[in-house]
């Protein structure tokens, strides 16, 4: 569940007592891990994939109780930021209103020295304040294009203000959920925007061509999810510039998520071994191509810096046995996606008895439907198939999802994780994200209600039974 799906008052989940509260739920249940979506700021669409910064903490998360505590926000300013509808995310008034508000908070700061040395010891942070400083001074124009070079100080500190607050809320949650035995996996999606920080601070990183624009482009080809494929649009990077500079600023990135996270994904972890790339003037995934990546000579990079975290490759998709070897010669777990296991392969890996032990199992991730709205939406030959298998009698269909998800908790899988949605026995209606369509995405919140409801002993006895500890 990302932090964004939390409930509270204030338009979007926060790293607030809610926070805590879910923490809460977790330890009683007996689970272990909490898995999140990037934290970065978002693009237009409210994708946590696509940022101005990959070293960005995303404002909307800031807890403004926890300001007005600290006298930076007034009692009317918070009654002004009640949200309308507790079940979605407010996204287009948060985008409005959010960063103002924070900039009237940054300007009752008292500790200004303290907060311009913390970014200031992060120097890709520091780069992200300093570009969405001089974006607003050049009228949010593409940075390839600006002709300013001074920026207004004020919206400057706000940034970091905003960053600072950020970084110290979070790491106050972080402890309280390690000190009840709740580790945190966080995501790294495997590319940055073209328009952010990290190009514009290091544009010799990337493919770009004499303008500074991207000559080819990420995404995948045609799949389950797509038919046209998917036209992410991110910039390719330069990896034999990369691995002539030791990788270094992917170990900036990876010491930056050792901070936050006790654990990651990587998104796309095939695109290590060979990456899909587009001509940047293509308008679908179509016509590209797969070109070698940096493969072992990443991974033993940033080996160092991640070795004693749980770091998961997200190795889903068109899959070559070479991706299959990197992943194993990584030593990483890889992933399965149960709901991938009923695609017509009767010997898919994603199936419960073919678990490896270096596994992590998801009843499906935030680009799936959820395990209810899956059941409720296939086809009538899949769902006898599917029944069959967790030995579900064919008129009991509606009824299955506790057999279905206890045979997961029983899987050889080291891990297992499971959608909070599923947790809920949500339909469809509750799905964070459609991959290829941009929009009425990532906007799902739940209820304290709801969560309260949840059979937290249930749970436990699983978690307890079956031995789901961090043996990974």
């Amino acid at each position: 569940m990302h932090v964004s799906s939390l409930w509270g008052d204030f338009g979007c989940g926060s790293f607030g007592e809610e926070a805590k509260r879910w923490i809460d739920f977790l330890s009683d249940c007996g689970f272990t891990y909490w898995q999140t979506l990037p934290f970065c700021i978002t693009d237009e669409f409210n994708s946590p994939y696509k940022s101005y910064s990959a070293f960005s903490g995303n404002p909307f998360f800031i807890d403004l109780p926890t300001l007005a505590e600290k006298g930076l926000l007034t009692n009317e300013e918070l009654l002004s930021s009640k949200q309308v509808t507790p079940y979605l995310c407010e996204f287009d008034r948060l985008g409005k209103e959010r960063i103002t508000l924070l900039t009237k908070a940054s300007a009752r700061a008292k500790n200004k020295k303290k907060i311009l040395d913390f970014i200031s010891s992060r120097p890709q942070l520091e780069s992200f304040c300093k570009f969405m400083a001089l974006k607003e001074a050049n009228g949010d124009i593409p940075w390839n294009k600006w002709s300013k070079t001074e920026f207004n100080q004020d919206t400057y500190f706000a940034w970091c203000f905003i960053q600072y607050e950020f970084f110290n809320q979070w790491l106050k949650i972080k402890k309280y959920a390690n000190e009840k035995g709740v580790y945190i996996i966080g995501d790294v999606p495997i590319y940055v925007s073209w328009e952010s920080s990290d190009v514009w601070a290091n544009p010799d990183q990337f493919l770009l061509n004499s303008l500074n624009e991207p000559a080819f482009v990420a995404g995948v080809p045609p799949d389950y999810f797509a038919v046209d494929g998917q036209l992410w649009g991110n910039p390719i990077y330069d990896w034999d510039k990369m691995k002539r500079d030791g990788f270094s600023w992917w170990k900036e990135r990876m010491r930056f998520m050792a901070e936050l996270f006790d654990g990651v994904r990587i998104d796309h972890f095939r695109g290590l071994e060979a990456y899909y790339s587009i001509p940047a003037a293509d308008k679908t995934a179509k016509n590209g191509v797969w070109k070698k990546g940096p493969g072992m000579d990443l991974i033993n990079a940033i080996m160092p810096i991640v070795k004693d975290k749980l770091v998961i490759a997200e190795d889903l998709g068109d899959i070559t046995p070479e991706v299959r070897k990197l992943v194993k010669d990584s030593t990483f777990p890889g992933m399965s996606i149960l709901q991938f296991g009923f695609l017509g392969d009767p010997n898919s890996p994603h199936l419960p008895h073919n678990h490896k032990n270096n596994l992590v199992a998801y009843t499906g991730t935030h680009d799936n439907n959820t395990l209810l709205g899956f059941v409720w939406e296939m086809d009538e030959g899949t769902r006898r198939k599917f029944l069959d298998y967790f030995g579900v009698p064919h008129s009991q269909w509606n009824n299955c999802y506790d057999t279905v998800l206890r045979s997961m908790f029983a899987s050889s899988a080291g891990a297992l994780i499971l959608p909070v949605q599923d947790l809920l026995l949500f339909g469809s209606d509750t799905r964070l994200n459609k991959p290829g369509c941009a929009e009425n995405n990532w906007g799902f919140r739940v209820l304290k209600e709801q969560i309260d409801s949840i059979d937290k002993n249930k749970f436990l006895y699983w978690n307890e039974i079956y031995c789901r500890k961090p043996s990974l």
